[in-house]
């Protein structure tokens, strides 16, 4: 097989070494045994299949703990430079599990969650409820009850009716409950149109023109106590520009709310990038930190305002390098497409179901095999999954050792955020276990699903049969 192909998008280049692991794309603690398998963590993945199977989501806590304080690390350097104060809430929806919870919160970071199942498992992990902040567009007046009950650090209002209905409840407790309001910029990050989460035709947040009436209504109501504004531009960004943007036109609004009262917080987001493949360039945080707050700094300066303390939420930024997906090949299948030009799909056990992102963004991955080394001259591949669906891509081009077979491990890395958390049981596939690593010792942090778990939940199975009237007659006159 071949590496020159015309079928190989621009940006991907055959490698000198198709079984050589990017550094900025794999966890720092992947390498490969003396017979060439992949470790992370210390630990082998031919250990790691026999132990778990496949497909099998590996996390390196390490790697998450290390970045967690990374970015707390930068930010508040950033801050106190200037004289103020930032806080990081570790996004949960990119991967959360009570271990997660526990890893972040031990390092420093406050939570955001987003629905009544994410308070829970945050509440079940033991973190302190004046740690988390709530989001979400369509939060149920049950999870607002929930949320002032356990005594929630902010929520994020998302809506007029939103405004009243957490007012209510909070009034009817005697208390009031700190908010922030979610605006929109009208930044628009460069990335995927559905991952860009700032321009104004979408279903987050108030424009800059009606937060203004927005924040007098919260002012008025004696439930709420408006701590500040809230923005996130996106997902998967590179570079400070879309963050610079937005947080000018939010300061200019901040600055009209600062003569009705104090505004002691103003929340940037995430959306912070990591590299997926080894053309990706992400921004260092320190860079991204010194960035967006010399920035803020700037503008307040500027306007003559005080400098709020900052807050920021990520989550891919955190736990996405951490994360390698493990499966095993079931076919290969080389498929000439035109004259001279030949891809191989490169079939594995999970799919679509473990990792949505290339089927709902188009997300590129990488990947390698990872049970053995080869000096097969590299092929261009598509990893695909198991699904009845011609989208069903886990990995859409790379280059792998020309003799892919059958048994053979393949690893995807930077699998952390938005595959376990994204997954599902379409074509009744179970959802992979999730491993975690420290210390040379695996243990698991999701327990996997079987098919009995599927099936459990069948209603079908235990219902009583329901007979006709002729059945029953028929049942009658047999008994007679």
């Amino acid at each position: 097989m071949s590496a020159s192909t015309p079928l190989a998008p621009d940006w991907l280049v055959p490698p000198a070494d198709a079984n050589a692991l990017a550094a900025d794309v794999w966890p720092p603690s992947a390498d490969r045994d003396d017979h060439g398998a992949l470790r992370v963590g210390g630990i082998s993945v031919l250990e790691l299949r026999d132990t778990f199977g496949t497909p099998l989501y590996i996390l390196d806590e390490d790697e998450v703990r290390a970045r967690a304080g990374r970015v707390l690390g930068a930010f508040r350097t950033a801050a106190e430079r200037h004289g103020t104060q930032a806080r990081i809430y570790y996004a949960g929806k990119a991967l959360l599990s009570t271990e997660v919870a526990r890893w972040v919160t031990e390092e420093g970071l406050a939570l955001d969650v987003c629905t009544g199942g994410e308070l829970a498992v945050a509440l079940a992990a033991g973190v302190d409820p004046a740690r988390l902040g709530f989001h979400g567009n369509n939060k149920s007046v049950a999870e607002l009850e929930l949320a002032v009950e356990v005594g929630i650090g902010s929520i994020v209002l998302d809506s007029s009716i939103e405004i009243e209905r957490l007012s209510a409840i909070a009034e009817r407790r005697g208390i009031r409950q700190p908010v922030l309001l979610r605006v929109n910029s009208g930044v628009h990050a460069e990335t995927h149109d559905f991952l860009a989460t700032a321009h104004e035709d979408q279903k987050f947040g108030f424009t800059l023109e009606d937060a203004v009436a927005a924040v007098a209504r919260i002012r008025e109501l004696p439930g709420l106590q408006f701590f500040g504004l809230h923005c996130h531009i996106g997902s998967q960004i590179f570079g400070t520009a879309g963050f610079r943007e937005s947080a000018s036109r939010l300061l200019e609004l901040h600055g009209v709310l600062a003569e009705g009262g104090d505004i002691p917080v103003l929340n940037l987001g995430g959306g912070f990038g990591i590299a997926y493949t080894s053309v990706d360039d992400p921004t260092p945080i320190e860079e991204l930190a010194d960035g967006i707050v010399d920035v803020v700094a700037a503008e307040c300066a500027v306007r003559g305002i005080p400098l709020p303390n900052l807050a920021f939420e990520p989550g891919r930024a955190i736990v996405g390098r951490a994360g390698v997906t493990l499966y095993e090949v079931g076919t290969v299948k080389p498929v000439e497409i035109g004259e001279g030009a030949e891809r191989v799909y490169v079939s594995v056990d999970g799919g679509m179901s473990d990792n949505a992102r290339p089927a709902l963004y188009g997300a590129q991955f990488s990947a390698r095999v990872a049970s053995r080394t080869s000096d097969a001259q590299p092929a261009l591949v598509r990893v695909v999954g198991r699904h009845c669906e011609s989208g069903d891509i886990v990995v859409d081009a790379d280059y792998l050792p020309g003799d892919v077979a059958p048994g053979d491990l393949l690893a995807v890395p930077a699998t952390g955020a938005y595959c376990f958390s994204l997954a599902s049981n379409y074509n009744y596939v179970p959802r992979p276990p999730v491993v975690a690593l420290r210390g040379g010792v695996a243990r698991v942090i999701v327990r996997g699903e079987s098919i009995e778990d599927l099936l459990a939940r069948d209603a079908g199975l235990h219902r009583v049969p329901v007979l006709s009237e002729r059945q029953r007659d028929e049942a009658t006159e047999g008994a007679g």
